[in-house]
Formats: structure tokens, C-alpha cells, sequence
């Protein structure tokens, strides 16, 4: 009995059938957890980020970077102090158009301390321009605005609001 298992399991015309990469732009070339990384610029760092999972799908049309469980960045000032913050639940980036769409809890914070939040935001690095057609509230030091639609340049330091809600102080000259 033993020996027919042996001869059937040897047996020359069964074909073995694997399922594993019959779509290869669905699975990701890389899988990265915990990922933490520094970026300098002449021999000073400038940013920290960090991500819970790093997928990049470089077969994919167009190719690009996911970030299913978010991603933070800081950017630091020439003595290692935090200055300005991004982070998002989720992030997605289009190599091929170089454009970034955060999603769920976005949060950021420029130089001058102004704060934003939204639940989806888009950054394009070709035009360095940032924008939203998602609800925004930025809380300024002395104000809090509000608005749906957003345009700003990367920095987020000048910024147009689509549609603004809520009381806006403007000074009396």
C-alpha cells in the first residue's frame, strides 16, 4: 500500500498550477513595515518620516506608492526642531503625475503655526501646488476659518479658501 502512494505521488503527468502572479500590477514590488526614514540636504537633516506599511506597485499603470495605514512627516529647521507637520490616515502617490492624495484626518502645520485639518487633501509636487475640495477649518492663532475647496502653494503659507463659512475678523484701517 505504501509503495502505490510512493509510484502515484512520483506520477509525471500531474501539472502543478499556481495562482500566485497571474495579475503582477496588483501586487506590490515592495512591502515595507515600521518604516522610518531621514532626509538630509547638504549634510543637514530636513525631514523624518514614518509610515505603519509602505506598498509600491511599480507595475501598475500608472505606477505608485500606498500607504494604507498613514503617514507622518516633520520638517526640521537647521537645529533639528520641529517646524512644520503633515500627516494623513492614508496616503496614495501617482509617481507618473507626482501627485499626493492624503485621506482620512489630515492634518498640517506650516511655518508661521497656522493649522489645518480636512479629510482629504491633494499635493501636487510638479506645479508645488496644494488643494482640497474637501471641508478645511484652519485654526490661525487668533481665528479659526472655515470653508469647503482650498488652493495654497506647498509651503501652506498662502492660501485661498473656495467657499468660506464662519465669522472672519478683519482689521479696521
Amino acid at each position: 500500500m505504501a509503495m502505490a502512494l510512493c509510484l502515484s505521488a512520483c506520477r509525471k503527468d500531474v501539472k502543478l498550477q499556481t495562482d500566485a502572479v497571474q495579475n503582477r500590477a496588483a501586487i506590490p514590488m515592495l512591502r515595507a513595515h515600521n518604516v522610518v526614514t531621514l532626509i538630509s540636504d547638504s549634510g543637514i537633516t530636513r525631514y523624518h518620516i514614518e509610515a505603519a506599511e509602505w506598498l509600491v506597485y511599480d507595475k501598475a499603470k500608472p505606477s505608485y506608492w500606498e500607504f494604507p495605514k498613514g503617514v507622518h512627516l516633520q520638517r526640521y529647521d537647521d537645529y533639528l526642531h520641529p517646524e512644520a507637520y503633515l500627516q494623513a490616515d492614508y496616503a496614495h502617490y501617482n509617481e507618473d503625475e507626482q501627485i499626493w492624495r492624503l485621506r482620512g484626518n489630515v492634518y498640517a502645520r506650516n511655518l508661521q503655526g497656522e493649522e489645518f485639518f480636512t479629510e482629504e487633501l491633494y499635493w501636487n509636487q510638479k506645479t508645488e501646488r496644494v488643494y482640497s475640495d474637501s471641508t478645511i477649518t484652519i485654526q490661525r492663532a487668533t481665528s479659526t476659518i472655515r470653508g469647503i475647496g482650498f488652493e495654497s502653494n506647498q509651503e501652506m503659507t498662502k492660501y485661498t479658501i473656495k467657499k468660506p463659512t464662519g465669522v472672519i475678523p478683519v482689521k479696521e484701517d
